[in-house]
């Protein structure tokens, strides 16, 4: 697992460039943007360019998010050390790393096969531990896990899923885009009651669809 100074280097100037263009202000998850070797998780011929602000493709035509989408995301969700967060969409396992340095209690769900693969084995190479890493449905969650004390959804929804509200603690958040695939908003819903929910709204993204059941 190769990482060098020049790695280090660029993550670092990385970082700066959330911090004051982006405007990332969360100081736990940019420490874990700068800890976690983001080149690892992308095929070499990109590894380059691996600490710029793009996306990458990743097997079964999907993508690894931006590293600005990442950190937005990360922010909004407010992680506390400890927490147990529900992560739809493992991808290549990106994410689910970011979580881990910001030491939460991560149990993920990616419905590509060749996704989680290729995450469950990255993952354990790096020494790298989600409580649980799932191959299923992300509509439908972790029930026997729940409740969780966040959510975060990395592709996005056409519909809100109920089903992950429900595994949603009192006072717990989920960061969700919702949308059709053109114009996805990000938004961010705070459980305040078993029946109450308030709705934030952050800005128009562009997720890779949130799809319901597995591909084998």
């Amino acid at each position: 697992m190769h990482d060098s100074f020049v790695h280090k280097g660029k993550r670092k100037n990385l970082v700066e460039y959330l911090r004051h263009r982006i405007g990332i202000s969360d100081e736990n998850v940019l420490a874990a943007i700068n800890e976690v070797p983001r080149h690892l998780f992308i095929e070499s011929i990109f590894e380059d360019y691996a600490y710029e602000d793009r996306a990458f493709p990743i097997l079964a035509h999907q993508t690894i998010s931006h590293p600005s989408t990442v950190a937005e995301q990360s922010e909004l969700l407010q992680v506390k050390e400890g927490e147990k967060v529900l992560e739809i969409g493992t991808g290549c396992g990106y994410q689910t790393a970011v979580l881990l340095a910001m030491k939460a209690l991560v149990f993920t769900v990616e419905r590509q096969k060749d996704l989680f693969d290729f995450s469950k084995k990255k993952l354990r190479e790096m020494h790298l531990y989600p409580k649980f890493q799932s191959f299923g449905d992300g509509f439908a969650g972790l029930p026997t896990f729940a409740p969780f004390d966040k959510i975060i959804v990395t592709c996005g929804a056409s519909v809100l899923p109920t089903e992950l509200l429900k595994q949603l603690k009192v006072g717990g958040k989920m960061v969700i885009p919702l949308g059709p695939t053109d114009q996805q908003v990000l938004y961010r819903f705070t459980k305040i009651s078993p029946t109450e929910i308030e709705k934030e709204e952050f800005g128009a993204y562009k997720f890779v669809p949130m799809l319901n059941n597995t591909n084998q």
